[in-house]
């Protein structure tokens, strides 16, 4: 996205407003052969990818890629670039229509690109830390005619209307596609798109393609303070080790949470909507605090200014902690104890009903930052916010980039040259670093999708479409909590939120217990134990599994029926709790090679009595199981550690870590 080389940012004036700050931007490129004229089946041969890949040893299923216009008015050349594979040779240029489902892929950031999610995740082709390139046995086009989809956009609302031209040109190329059930999937800020983009589509009386499930995974659906500041409490409890299971620590976490209104209480049905959530940058006081927004004359612009002044810390600790891990040991402890005091001081026992004039209702980047410098073994930098047990700092990590970037590559995908591939980069809203007044921490100006929730799920059930949420348990970013509020604040077939709370066990192939899902009224949701942000990087034999059950299939697993008091497959008491416990191991060290440490089981009991004598269910069932779950077994397209206690293990990754708190949601 953004500023990737397979995008087209727009430039220039949208709106009648310019300005003072736009981005650079891409084009496509014309390579040799292609039509002339409107987008027809003529393009199939233009847009087949024949020439040899670099570093692609094995036979790959027929693909297509390349740019299409969305036939924006007043911006012709806007586009987005796509990778489509098909599932069986010909399935996407076949002439007469099947009722097979095809999907389309969306990573988040915003300027993340979903060849993220490509090349790391759902693809078929999948990156090692040395660059070469192996199949993927969990590609989801293994299942289905996929394509991964680039795209830029001026606000949300063009999101849905640039991808409706896209989808109208696509569609164009391969007819086939416009009747079969289309699935539109993605994850992280994909919550965003994917709500606009379905929105454009019920709204049209022949929309362009056949809209059946809405998909998003981990999805930043509400505001900024709903995914990310209102699960804290609930991801300390479902991770104690991140405090080093300090219970004073956690009763202040309780209390700031109390005092920002984010301690939201679920209950099943839902009897009322949420109150509105407050803005964490109007809650700093402390002007020398990172998070500290000056006041000023205009409240239409104040969110914006203070949004975008925390970006600017965050990128700004982000840096200054970076430079500290590249530093030698000595320089490194002291930057370490600069920082430490800089930031924050121990927060044991300074719960005292009022709130933290230093963070406000910053609850998330307060709890990243304690971690960071009192908590072992996170305490060497290594808080990943994607996948809370990764203490590792710095971690090998694939790189796209090399693959992508090849001249050989960008010919035989028919990509854009007049920029290079990046994976993630700041997203420029309205073709601007400027953020317009009321726009969110990316400067993005669009309502969040909660605020048509109700709506857009009543008008894909009017549409025979569906929608399934589905989160990692081991996500600190967008935590399960936010998915779980999400649903409880939207009204579905007539009822606000589930009528049950989530507690069916589901299985993979081999029998192991792979999460939690519940269906009501339409709705599916889903959670995955031993998963990151990125469901399918952490888990993808299940994640491959729930594709084949659960979205394209018709697995009735936890499906409450009208009039049913108990979902098929029943409910698990273990699983019925605020909370689901999370893995006992957290890893750290550098690269490739990784130690572990465990807690004393006793720490973990001791951690299950407390919580369920301080926090009841309303029926009076303790919230939390008495054991941590058992450490996931990774595959090797991702991790593969042996958890034993502090012991040094090889480690394959396929993701970066992040060593402080993010704010970009992939």
């Amino acid at each position: 996205m953004a500023t990737t080389l397979i995008t087209t940012v727009l430039l220039g004036v949208l709106s009648g407003t310019v300005f003072a700050q736009t981005p650079p931007s891409s084009w496509p490129k014309n390579y040799t052969g292609i039509p002339k004229g409107a987008y027809s089946t003529k393009w199939q041969n233009y847009f087949e990818v024949t020439e040899p890949l670099p570093n692609v040893t094995e036979k790959i299923p027929r693909s297509f890629a390349g740019n299409i216009l969305t036939n924006r008015p007043d911006h012709r050349n806007t586009s987005l670039f796509f990778w489509g594979f098909e599932k069986t040779n010909g399935s996407l240029t076949a002439v007469n229509a099947t009722d097979e489902p095809w999907l389309i892929w969306l990573n988040g950031g915003p300027g993340a690109s979903s060849f993220l999610g490509f090349f790391l995740e759902n693809g078929p082709l999948e990156i090692q830390d040395d660059y070469t390139i192996k199949k993927n046995p969990y590609a989801w086009s293994n299942q289905a005619d996929v394509f991964w989809v680039d795209q830029p956009a001026a606000d949300e609302d063009q999101v849905g209307e640039d991808f409706v031209g896209f989808l109208t040109n696509l569609v164009a190329v391969f007819p086939n596609l416009a009747t079969r059930p289309f699935y539109l999937t993605g994850e992280s800020y994909a919550g965003r798109y994917i709500p606009y983009i379905s929105k454009a589509l019920f709204s049209m009386a022949n929309p362009p393609v056949n809209l059946k499930k809405l998909v998003i995974g981990d999805g930043a659906i509400g505001s900024f303070a709903g995914y990310e500041e209102v699960p804290v409490v609930h991801v300390l409890e479902t991770w104690p080790q991140i405090i080093g299971f300090d219970t004073t620590v956690l009763e202040y976490f309780k209390e700031q949470t109390h005092l920002c209104g984010y301690d939201l209480n679920l209950t099943y049905p839902q009897t009322a909507p949420f109150p509105s959530l407050v803005d964490p940058p109007t809650t700093v006081l402390d002007p020398n605090s990172p998070y500290y927004t000056p006041p000023t004359t205009s409240n239409s612009t104040s969110s914006s200014n203070g949004t975008a002044s925390v970006l600017a810390s965050r990128a700004a600790k982000a840096k200054m902690l970076k430079r500290a891990m590249e530093q030698p040991p000595t320089l490194r402890s002291r930057a370490v104890g600069e920082r430490a005091e800089q930031w924050k001081r121990d927060l044991a026992g300074r719960a005292n009903g009022t709130l933290d004039t230093w963070y406000g209702c910053f609850l998330f980047e307060q709890m990243t930052d304690y971690a960071i410098n009192f908590t072992f073994p996170f305490t060497s930098g290594g808080f990943d916010v994607y996948y809370i047990p990764d203490g590792l700092n710095p971690e090998e990590a694939p790189d796209p980039s090399v693959f992508l970037n090849d001249t050989r590559t960008r010919k035989a995908i028919h990509a854009p040259t007049s920029k290079d591939w990046a994976e993630e980069t700041d997203f420029p809203w309205n073709s601007s670093y400027t953020p317009s007044p009321g726009s969110d921490e990316f400067g993005d100006p669009s309502v969040e999708s909660t605020a048509f929730f109700s709506e857009l799920a009543a008008n894909a059930s009017a549409h025979g479409a569906s929608i399934i949420l589905y989160s990692g348990n081991d996500d600190s970013l967008v935590a399960p909590r936010s998915n779980e509020v999400v649903i409880q604040n939207t009204t579905f077939g007539g009822i606000q939120g589930f009528t049950r709370k989530p507690a069916t066990p589901w299985y993979n192939d081999n029998g192991t217990l792979a999460g939690i899902v519940h269906q009501e009224r339409n709705l599916t949701y889903a959670l995955f134990l031993g998963a990151g942000h990125e469901v399918p990087e952490y888990q993808p034999a299940n994640a491959y599994v729930f594709l084949r059950e659960f979205i394209l299939g018709t697995n009735s697993t936890g499906l409450l029926l009208p009039d049913a008091t108990t979902p098929i497959g029943g409910e698990q008491t273990a699983l019925a709790g605020d909370i689901v416990p999370g893995g006992s191991v957290i890893f750290y060290g550098q690269g490739s090679t990784a130690s572990s440490t465990i807690a004393p089981s006793a720490s973990f009991a001791a951690w299950a009595s407390y919580l369920a004598t301080a926090t009841l269910l309303p029926n009076g069932t303790a919230n939390v199981t008495s054991t941590p779950l058992p450490s996931q077994s990774f595959t090797p397209s991702t991790r593969s550690f042996t958890p034993t206690a502090t012991v040094t293990a090889t480690k394959t990754s396929s993701k970066a870590s992040h060593t402080t708190a993010s704010s970009a949601s992939r």
